[in-house]
């Protein structure tokens, strides 16, 4: 088989795809994604933390408050763009 044959076929598993369901579940994902970080912003900024510690990076905000403040924010932005999702898809 060689790359041509190999790629066709990728392009036809892909098109084959229902995009509906998909779109839904990460749709959901976001949501629960971003009300954790709506809830939990604190913890939210320590996971991100640990990952970039794994792959040798020392991150820490400036100032704690406006990065708690910025990650609520950024968890209504998912939430909102989520439920839009959900409701363009039905």
């Amino acid at each position: 088989m060689n790359k041509e044959q190999l790629l066709e076929l990728i392009i036809a598993w892909l098109a084959g795809i229902p995009m509906i369901p998909v779109l839904i579940l990460f749709s959901l994902i976001g949501l629960a994604v971003g009300a954790f970080m709506v809830i939990k912003p604190s913890l939210s900024i320590e996971i991100q933390r640990r990952f970039y510690c794994l792959i040798n990076w020392k991150i820490e905000p400036i100032s704690l408050s406006k990065e708690i403040r910025n990650t609520r924010a950024m968890g209504w932005f998912l939430i909102i763009l989520s439920i839009i999702t959900i409701a363009l898809v039905f």
